[in-house]
């Protein structure tokens, strides 16, 4: 990879992504923790909850495994540039950060979707 920069400027993009599922995963946290102190709620909804409290940590996950890739390939790539290596293994450790950032957003994908259906669930058990 001869520009080391590159995995570098995608950084504060996950950075912000990790930023606003950290705020879902605090938010969920906490209403997860008011359903449990509440009487009547439905444990199964409790374990609903769960599940996507699990996704979301699997989504941060993934984020914190693409920017470590991105500071590494970064990192790999200015040092072979520095002494003139061929070998360039930076582009298959950007790639693997490519991956792991799709697979956090994905899991944020189908937190979004199963957000929305609980909640729609939420409102027609209480009509």
């Amino acid at each position: 990879m001869e520009h080391w920069y590159i995995p570098a400027t995608i950084i504060p993009g996950i950075g912000l992504l990790i930023l606003s599922t950290s705020n879902l995963l605090v938010n969920l946290s906490s209403e997860i923790k008011g359903m449990i102190d509440q009487e009547g709620i439905s444990p199964i909804l409790i374990q609903r909850k769960l599940k996507q409290l699990k996704l979301l940590n699997s989504a941060m996950v993934f984020l914190y495994i693409a920017v470590a890739c991105f500071v590494i390939a970064a990192l790999v790539s200015g040092i072979y540039k520095s002494v003139e290596s061929n070998f360039d293994s930076a582009i298959y450790i950007t790639i693997t950060g490519i991956i792991s950032a799709l697979l956090g957003l994905f899991a944020l994908i189908v937190y979004s979707f199963k957000a929305v259906k609980i909640r729609q669930d939420q409102f027609h058990n209480k009509c």
